[in-house]
Parts: C-alpha cells; sequence; structure tokens
C-alpha cells in the first residue's frame, strides 16, 4: 500500500532530520544468532486441516513457523481450509525459510535485506550471515512492489497510509520516497495482497525497524548517505498456485541458493560498497 505522496518528499525530508542519529545507528552492537543452528531431523511438511490443528492447541513455537510457512498470521490462519506443518518443528524457524544461513559473497556487506517475491520471505544479512528471517505479503498484481536495490530511509513507528486513510501503519521503514514503498506491519492474508508496500508481522516489522539504518541527510533537499540496503527480487506466478504449496511434495524446492543471492547482489555491489564507506565515514566525524 502506498505510504507517502509523490508531492510530498521535501515534507518527509524535514521530519527525517530529526530523526536520523548516524553515528549511533551505525556504531549500535550486532547481536548475531549463534552459529549453532537446530536443523529438523525429518524436512518434509504434510496438510491439515485448519481446524484439527489448531484444536491440538500448538505451542507458540510450531505456530510460529507454520504462520512462516503458510505466508500468514494467526488471525488469517484461521480462516484457511487447511495449512501446510512440518513433519518436525524442533528445528530454528530459518530451515522452513529459503534463505541459505551463509552467503560468502556478501560478507564485506555490514548489513542488508532480501525480499524474494518468488517466495514471500525476507531475509537479513551481517557480514555474510543469516540474523533474521521471515514471511511477507508483497504487492498484488494490480499494485506490484517494485524490484531492484533500494536502501532503507525514514521511519515512523506509526503512521497513516496515503492510499486510504484507514489503513493505520505500525512499524513502517520507507524504502522508495518518491512511490511512498516501504515494509511495516499489516494482517497477512497468505498471498501478495498489497498496494505495493511489504507487509510483515508486528514481530518482523519491529525487528527490522530497529536494525536496520536511517538515511543522514545533508539537509531537507538532499541525502548525505543512503540507508541499509534492500534487495527485491524475482516474480509471483499470480495465475498459478501458492508456491509454498509445493513444500508437500518437495522440502526444498523453493530453496534459494548462495549462487542466487550472488547473482541478485553483484550489480549493486559497487553502490552498496560506496555507501558503507560514505555511512563509516560520516560516523567517526
Amino acid at each position: 500500500m502506498r505510504l507517502s505522496n509523490i508531492l510530498l518528499p521535501l515534507f518527509i525530508l524535514g521530519i527525517c532530520l530529526s530523526q536520523c542519529k548516524p553515528a549511533a545507528d551505525y556504531n549500535k552492537s550486532i547481536t548475531k544468532i549463534p552459529r549453532k543452528r537446530i536443523k529438523p531431523a525429518n524436512e518434509g511438511y504434510h496438510f491439515e486441516k485448519t481446524k484439527d490443528w489448531l484444536k491440538r492447541n500448538p505451542a507458540e513455537k510450531e505456530q510460529n513457523i507454520v504462520q512462516a510457512v503458510n505466508r500468514t498470521d494467526m488471525k488469517n490462519i484461521a480462516g484457511m481450509d487447511s495449512v501446510i506443518v512440518p513433519n518436525d518443528v524442533s528445528g530454528d524457524k530459518e530451515f522452513y525459510l529459503p534463505f541459505p544461513v551463509n552467503v560468502s559473497y556478501i560478507e564485506a556487506i555490514k548489513k542488508i535485506i532480501f525480499f524474494s517475491y518468488a517466495t514471500q520471505s525476507f531475509a537479513a544479512y551481517e557480514t555474510g550471515e543469516l540474523v533474521y528471517v521471515g514471511q511477507t505479503n508483497m504487492g498484488r498484481q494490480a499494485d506490484p512492489t517494485p524490484t531492484g536495490l533500494f536502501y532503507t530511509n525514514w521511519k515512523a513507528e506509526q503512521t497513516i497510509s496515503t492510499f486510504n486513510d484507514e489503513w493505520d501503519l505500525k512499524w513502517n521503514f520507507n524504502i522508495e520516497n518518491k512511490l511512498g514503498v516501504g515494509f511495516h506491519q499489516y494482517e497477512l492474508p497468505g498471498y501478495p495482497a498489497s498496494h505495493s508496500c511489504l507487509r510483515l508481522t508486528e514481530k518482523d516489522a519491529r525487528y527490522l525497524y530497529s536494525w536496520a539504518d536511517q538515511w543522514i541527510l545533508y539537509n531537507q533537499d538532499s541525502v548525505q548517505v543512503k540507508g541499509t540496503p534492500v534487495i527485491v527480487f524475482g516474480a509471483y506466478p499470480f495465475e498459478s498456485a501458492k508456491p509454498w504449496l509445493q513444500l508437500v511434495n518437495n522440502a526444498h524446492i523453493l530453496d534459494i541458493s548462495e549462487n542466487t543471492i550472488q547473482q541478485q547482489a553483484a550489480p549493486f555491489m559497487k553502490d552498496i560498497m560506496l555507501q558503507q564507506q560514505k555511512r563509516a565515514q560520516v560516523s567517526v566525524k
């Protein structure tokens, strides 16, 4: 959903001047996921009737994993006839989503976020190591999320969509100011349904809101340093069944390889490293 009006960029820039704290953001301590990860012994999936699954009163960990696998939230799961459930829910969440846990090619990048349109999932990396993953619902067919390289810029804990003033958007982080595209908390029906933005659960939105860096401005008219790089890639098969339904037949059919991440990052590496260097220079002043 559109978060800003193309006629308001200077107004937004002015707001952000009071919000940006470059040195603190850049030098804050980074907490990585421990390298010891728990991988499920059984990597298969099966369908369950939603009512039966809910009757089992699954533990919070299983709820979180099943929400991620079905690209939805608990509110919307209740309205589904069936859900995909892992045969073994003892593993860490990252093993139920498609991103690789390490990518050597991006080790020089301090922070970067990838959003996969095809798999409706995202991943945050620090120096090549996966630190956070989750599900997303991106732009619907009529209002697709743009793909390519973006950077986080301004953010707001709560804002109102200019597309519809009845939409209350929490933990919003804008990535394309003129188009009004950003990631934020909003309900996840389990398929691309937004007006070009990237919907997240509240937990995931709050994490990225705190973790990613804002831009640094010279003044109200120009950007000195861009924020955390965000790469949106792939295409969603709108005319076909939800891709994750195939997990029941092949648990690895959606896997995103290290090579794929490299292919997506390579065209933008020069610009990403330039912005990273600029941030380091500004932060030490």
